[in-house]
């Protein structure tokens, strides 16, 4: 293998906006602003999710962001910031580069821990399911 997992998700972290916990925190309430989640829902039904955030799995992204996909989901092209998070912070990159390279440029994504340093940092979260 030429090109790791690990290169790629830091080429797409160096191309991408990137934005600490502690600042994306503080961008929750701003309605300019929309969180999303990019992990997928197995995982939101373990651990919850950050209140208010949209889940578009980084597996379905580009079928989410497209208006002419069965699948969209309208607030991937709002117009509104948009700012993603995984569980660590690689999906993150990665979605946002994608979102990115299709068009979409009001993209930054969550480095540095994901959605438990967001939790940690002082965002509401949603209780995982039951």
């Amino acid at each position: 293998m030429s090109y790791s997992s690990s290169q790629h998700v830091a080429e797409a972290a160096r191309v991408t906006e990137r934005l600490t916990p502690a600042e994306a925190v503080k961008l929750i309430g701003d309605h300019s602003v929309t969180f999303i989640d990019v992990r997928d829902p197995a995982e939101l039904a373990k651990t919850g999710s950050i209140a208010g955030a949209v889940n578009a799995p980084r597996a379905l992204l580009e079928f989410k962001a497209d208006p002419a996909s069965p699948m969209h989901e309208p607030a991937l092209t709002s117009g509104k910031r948009l700012v993603l998070f995984c569980a660590s912070g690689g999906r993150a990159a990665l979605a946002a580069k994608t979102l990115h390279d299709i068009g979409l440029h009001h993209v930054a994504h969550v480095s540095g821990g994901g959605f438990a340093a967001l939790a940690q940092a002082g965002a509401a979260t949603t209780p995982p399911a039951t």
